[in-house]
Order: C-alpha cells, then sequence, then structure tokens
C-alpha cells in the first residue's frame, strides 16, 4: 500500500509522532483511529482513499469500542453499517 503523505492538518492529533515517518502497513490503526476521532470532510475523504473500506470497517469492529467516544463510535458504526 503506497499511501499519500498525511495531511498536515493532521499533525495536531498525532503529536507524539513524526507524521512523515507512519506508513500504512505499520501505523493503519494509529491513522485511522485518529482519522475517524478528530478528521475534518477533507481528512475523512483522505482516509478512505488511502485505507481499503473493508479495512477501516474491521478497525470499528476491532478497536472502535476502546478507541472512539461513544457518540462517534455510534455515528461510525451507523455511516459504515458496522455492527
Amino acid at each position: 500500500m503506497n499511501m499519500k503523505p498525511i495531511p498536515e492538518t493532521l499533525a495536531p492529533f498525532f503529536q507524539e509522532y513524526d507524521i512523515a515517518l507512519l506508513t500504512p502497513q505499520k501505523d493503519a490503526a494509529t491513522i485511522i483511529e485518529r482519522t475517524l476521532r478528530y478528521g475534518s470532510r477533507a481528512e475523512l475523504r483522505w482516509l478512505f482513499q488511502e485505507f481499503p473500506r473493508a479495512m477501516i470497517c474491521d478497525w470499528l469492529k476491532h478497536w472502535g469500542s476502546f478507541a472512539l467516544p461513544a457518540p462517534h463510535l455510534a455515528f461510525w458504526r451507523l455511516v459504515l453499517e458496522v455492527e
């Protein structure tokens, strides 16, 4: 998977990382979590262009209840049709 750079506008949500060094293979969970939680429409568009929908849905099923606040989790479950 060859990912376009993480949008600079997401940098404040990756303060403990050098976002230029994040890779989709190694850091997909963190990238998906931070973008679903904090992303703007443009940043979310980037996420869904860079990662397969199935991968995002799998992350939501496995980690969403631990990583996302309840309103975010409910929203993404509804939007992505994930139980």
